[in-house]
């Protein structure tokens, strides 16, 4: 089946996961316009009318839930500007930087906080829902950030950025103060999606143009690199993102080869799926990858202005979103970070905010008549 901008041309195959059991019907493709969720009401939130969205449609049961999208600091219910008690405690002034411009990179800390980086602004802009704060990281001083774009933290409260114009990771405290960087112009060219694994003490650091994953411990020294460039198990074209699974694994977004690759904690190749086209289950422009607490692997799809989701195994289990500016659509989607609730946040890079999803579990389905490519890779 392939998707064209007026529609589909086939029925979807059945979906193969507990997320679904329908057929899906959400297009792919850069200008399709189907749209795959579904309205089941709408509630208050504050002045707001929140609509309801949830994939698959009625009457299957749904496994995605729209939650919200985050745009400018009055969306977490800061208003106004700083008050006397911020001015007399030495708060950053982060004007006239009060909402995204081009956000890239998300990611959630442990006391949930909201860190996107923006390459628009060339700071990262954090969002507090819990104590309606609002702040600007890399303003000024030893941590002026100029381009970032991938972010994580540890549970100490450290927050590691990454910078590619400067090629380096920067290192900050829980209350955005500098402490150090890593890497630099030899050592890094093109610093891109970051994620760490705290059992294992490392830090994964994709270095796009150089093909690779630059693997640091939490004393800043590079212990190793996984990769180079090349089309085989274990190689990289161009990869974006990447991500650390609950067993240690690493997900990474493939880019240039249209894949996904599983790898081992010490990174060796696993898995792979994925191929370049516009049918359910390849990529184009593969960018923010995320895994769940049931192990299925979401990659978020620029071209496609969606993201996909699928199982361990590379099978295709549902989409969702398609090009707009609603609610549970995007316009040039980017990085992508999964929460220990399941809360997934997508950057919706050119509708200027993040939208958060909620997984909603269920139980298995049947097998895909058409299951996407997958290939074991050698042991």
């Amino acid at each position: 089946m392939r998707y064209t901008k007026s529609g589909y041309l086939a029925p979807a195959p059945r979906l193969p996961s507990r997320l679904s059991g329908r057929r899906v019907a959400v297009a792919l493709g850069i200008a399709v316009l189907a749209l795959g969720g579904c309205t089941g009401g709408s509630e208050r939130a504050g002045d707001e009318t929140v609509t309801e969205l949830y994939w698959p449609l009625p009457p299957e049961q749904p496994r995605i839930k729209y939650v919200r999208s985050i745009r400018d600091r009055r969306d977490i219910g800061v208003t106004g500007d700083r008050s006397l008690a911020d001015s007399l405690l030495g708060e950053r002034d982060q004007a006239p930087i009060k909402a995204l411009k081009k956000p890239y990179g998300v990611h959630v800390d442990m006391n949930g906080r909201i860190f996107v980086t923006d390459t628009g602004w060339g700071k990262v802009l954090v969002f507090d829902p819990a104590n309606k704060k609002f702040d600007v990281w890399g303003l000024a001083g030893q941590g002026t950030l100029l381009k970032p774009i991938g972010v994580t933290s540890d549970s100490s409260g450290r927050v590691y950025i990454t910078d590619i114009a400067q090629q380096r990771v920067m290192v900050y405290d829980g209350n955005g103060e500098f402490v150090t960087a890593m890497g630099g112009a030899g050592e890094l060219h093109t610093p891109a999606g970051i994620a760490l694994d705290e059992s294992r003490r490392r830090l994964y650091v994709v270095d796009t143009r150089k093909h690779h994953i630059a693997v640091y411990d939490f004393d800043g020294r590079r212990v190793s690199t996984i990769g180079e460039r090349g089309p085989e198990a274990g190689q990289f074209n161009y990869p974006t993102n990447l991500a650390v699974g609950p067993d240690g694994k690493l997900y990474v977004s493939d880019s240039m080869n249209f894949r996904v690759q599983i790898l081992a904690p010490d990174g060796r190749p696993l898995k792979t799926f994925g191929s370049n086209g516009d049918r359910p289950g390849q990529f184009s422009r593969a960018k923010g990858i995320a895994v769940d607490s049931d192990g299925h692997i979401y990659v978020v799809d620029a071209a496609f202005n969606n993201y996909q989701i699928f199982d361990e195994d590379g099978r295709l289990m549902l989409y969702v979103g398609s090009i707009g500016q609603g609610d549970g659509q995007f316009w040039l989607p980017a990085g992508a970070y999964m929460g220990p609730d399941d809360k997934l946040y997508v950057v919706d890079q050119y509708n200027f905010r993040v939208q958060v999803f909620q997984y909603l579990g269920g139980d298995a389905a049947a097998p895909a008549a058409e299951p996407s490519a997958v290939a074991p890779m050698p042991q």
